[in-house]
């Protein structure tokens, strides 16, 4: 497989490992009653800080676990007019690379640095990323080829799912030799294996064009493409996929066999099935004329079907049990998107009253998710997250389809609570005046800084508390979250039948000896016990089966 080098990726390549583990401080919570210093207990989080550090303290709790990925990074165009430097000069993400890269970053070309960026929070994002996950990536033509390269490297070749071009304005003359119009969305699965298959919902532009061509008054006129084609193609070769016709007083002719279907009788379309007729169905290509119950249809060349009385029978092509039909089974979408342009992002930050260049339309981020098919449960991560683009989709998703899905947005800038958080607020409450005023749409989240490092040097960080030390220490063992115990303090859970104890104390030496294991409780075929020294013998751990660590020697370093 071909692979990318550039100067730094040396450096870059497992640095994502080296990363110290900080500790995420919630400084308040929201939701529609406002902003409180309690905890909400809210799974939404916006999160301010360096994203990389950021994303290596996401993975104690959501390793594996996040369902969709979308991220904006900068498109590196060289730009520096942004509120959103998009030339990688950021002064922190100078600072890193003069401190990753060493000497070597003064002679990085702008793509060099841009790809040391990115390298190490793509692994981190892989590793977040559920199996059956997708993370679509929003760049320009600027990187593009160097992402590709690089996410085939973490990704994988086989799990490359496509590249949906998206027409990002219309019109202008701006640029050399062409007008830019295009940027482009990376798509990779985490297992191609078990990633769904992606459906769009038929858009009403998909319907009008579906209506035309099976109408006699459609674009396309002659009988091939009147109700004499809808009919034979929809009911005698699909037989499976029947389109029942509505008659001319609003019920609707079944065939034999067939009981009511539950959507007639639960009224969603305009008139109901009447039960007290007992409709046959007659029909074959040789017959000219059916019948349905006491009412005789004909066929004629100028008006379709007709009953007896001449009035018009209609296909209940627009009818709700048609339409939902089409919107459960979806259609497989195109990879070119020309509905989502940004003048619809601009519009939007204007009547949200948000200072901010370049977002994303949130129709854009909603179009992915749901192709995506997002369960009402689904966790959803953007690490670039701008103005809160990817927020304010969840939250209308959720709105509209009575879900549950949560957001986790990091943005590093110093305009993360000003402009990322203040958006989600003002989605969440409402927004606008008179007939431009937008009802909120409910929810919650929960605001976070980076907080103290795990370990500071060789030594446990006094700063942190206990209660996150231990979660840490329990997920990089099973990868789940500590178990309480009220009888035994210091047990952080037992996994596949090994029980773990973190036996720590700020101000004091803890030793692992007999005393200790009078007071376990627990019973079980393996003990891992931490500890700041043990006094039992080799004999005597093998004999209990316990395995013993040291405190902070023995603490794994994600």
């Amino acid at each position: 497989m071909p692979t990318l080098d550039w100067i730094g990726k040396d450096k870059v390549i497992n640095h994502h490992l080296e990363v110290p583990y900080r500790v995420l401080e919630r400084q308040y919570s929201f939701d529609e009653e406002g902003q409180k210093s309690e905890d909400n207990g809210s799974e939404n989080m916006v999160i301010h800080g360096d994203n990389l550090s950021a994303l290596k303290s996401l993975l104690p709790q959501y390793e594996g676990k996040i369902k969709c990925i979308y991220i904006d990074p900068p498109y590196n165009t060289g730009n520096e007019g942004w509120v959103y430097n998009d030339n990688v000069n950021d002064p922190q993400i100078k600072k890193w690379l003069g401190k990753v890269v060493g000497s070597e970053s003064e002679d990085l070309s702008r793509h060099d640095k841009w790809l040391c960026m990115m390298y190490p929070r793509l692994k981190l994002l892989q590793k977040l990323l559920s199996n059956d996950g997708v993370i679509f990536i929003n760049i320009g033509e600027d990187e593009y080829a160097n992402l590709k390269l690089i996410c085939d490297e973490i990704f994988g070749v086989r799990n490359y799912v496509t590249n949906f071009g998206r027409q990002m304005k219309s019109g202008g003359a701006k640029g050399h030799y062409y007008t830019p119009s295009l940027d482009y969305v990376l798509t990779y699965a985490k297992n191609i294996d078990l990633l769904p298959y992606f459906r769009a919902v038929m858009s009403q532009q998909q319907i009008d064009v579906f209506y035309k061509f099976t109408q006699k008054d459609g674009s396309r006129k002659g009988e091939k493409y009147g109700e004499e084609r809808l009919f034979k193609s929809s009911l005698e070769a699909r037989a499976n996929q029947r389109y029942y016709i509505q008659c001319p007083d609003g019920t609707f002719a079944i065939p034999p066999g067939e009981t009511t279907p539950d959507e007639l009788k639960e009224g969603l379309i305009v008139t109901p099935l009447k039960t007290d007729k007992v409709w046959k169905w007659i029909y074959s290509r040789y017959k000219q004329e059916f019948d349905a119950g006491n009412i005789i249809f004909k066929r004629t060349k100028t008006s379709g079907l007709v009953d007896e009385h001449g009035n018009q029978c209609k296909w209940n092509i627009y009818n709700k049990l048609w339409l939902s039909e089409q919107q459960e089974k979806g259609v497989v979408p195109s990879n070119l998107i020309t509905e989502y342009e940004n003048r619809q992002s601009a519009a939007e930050l204007k009547e949200l009253n948000l200072d901010f260049n370049y977002a994303k339309p949130v129709r854009l981020i909603e179009y992915l998710l749901t192709i995506s098919r997002m369960e009402k449960n689904a966790i959803i991560l953007d690490s670039f997250a701008g103005s809160g683009t990817t927020a304010h989709a969840v939250l209308n998703m959720n709105q509209k389809d009575g879900g549950n899905r949560k957001f986790i947005l990091i943005e590093m800038c110093d305009y993360a609570e000003s402009i990322t958080a203040e958006r989600v607020k003002r989605v969440i409450q409402g927004y606008g005046s008179g007939k431009k005023a937008v009802k909120g749409t409910g929810g919650n989240f929960s605001y976070y800084e980076l907080g103290e490092k795990l370990l500071d040097g060789e030594y446990l960080n006094e700063a942190v508390p206990v209660s996150e030390i231990r979660q840490y220490v329990y997920f990089t063992e099973t990868k789940e979250r500590v178990k309480e115990n009220s009888e035994e303090p210091y047990q952080l859970g037992v996994y596949l039948d090994t029980a773990y104890y973190f036996y720590y104390e700020r101000d004091a030496i803890t030793t692992l000896d007999r005393g200790f294991l009078h007071e376990i409780k627990t019973k079980a075929n393996a003990y891992v016990i931490y500890a700041d020294r043990c006094l039992l013998s080799d004999v005597e751990l093998e004999k209990y089966h316990i395995t013993f660590k040291k405190i902070p020697r023995d603490i794994t370093r994600l």
